[in-house]
């Protein structure tokens, strides 16, 4: 009599099924249970996010999706004292190797990296076409830096709320801050986790 149990049928195939992130709205998804009275109106928001997220990659050259699956590229990292003189010996050491894919990109399918619009968060240290490393997966919170589309336009700014007023500032004393109002068509795309820019 043979032993089912010990058998290596069902369960997942490996290699089997679309890849991670690879779908409809770029990262992974969840199975949720809701009310069938609110299939449709479920339905028709995310499609709508999709749209204003695909005619926002269209229309501005800003937008960049990384690879599903980064290639890794491990560089060392040195520690240890470094003069501000002429050096005159290296007074340094090799401690470990760093890809800088996993420092940056904590969570891939919901990470995009966006070119940093106009200077008016040069006060946080967001210069012109710098790349921001964007989040999608994190709660947009009171303080955090968050790319979003405002009335279709993209702009870069810091989350705050004061006596239930939600603001968009600036880190640039030249431009005013935003205050949001019903009127204004808002959709947040992530939180900024890190600025890469040249020196």
């Amino acid at each position: 009599m043979q032993n089912y149990s010990a058998t290596k049928r069902g369960g997942k195939r490996q290699g089997a099924g679309r890849k991670s992130g690879t779908g409809t709205y770029g990262e992974t998804t969840k199975a949720i249970r809701v009310p069938e009275s609110l299939v449709p109106a479920i339905k028709t928001l995310l499609d709508e996010q999709r749209r204003q997220f695909e005619q926002l990659a269209r229309t501005s050259a800003s937008v960049f999706v990384p690879a599903a699956n980064p290639s890794k590229l491990a560089m060392p990292l040195c520690v240890g004292k470094v003069a501000v003189g002429f050096p005159l010996q290296a007074d340094y050491y090799v401690d470990k190797t760093l890809d800088l894919n996993e420092l940056l990109v904590q969570k891939p399918a919901a990470t995009c990296f966006i070119r940093a619009p106009g200077v008016s968060m040069l006060g946080a240290g967001v210069h012109p076409n710098d790349i921001l490393v964007v989040d999608r997966s994190i709660e947009p919170v009171p303080g955090k830096i968050v790319i979003c589309a405002l009335n279709g336009e993209l702009t870069v700014k810091r989350l705050a709320c004061e006596n239930k007023q939600w603001t968009l500032k600036a880190d640039n004393p030249d431009y005013p801050d935003i205050m949001l109002r019903s009127d204004l068509e808002l959709v947040v795309w992530g939180v900024v986790t890190n600025i890469i820019h040249a020196v």
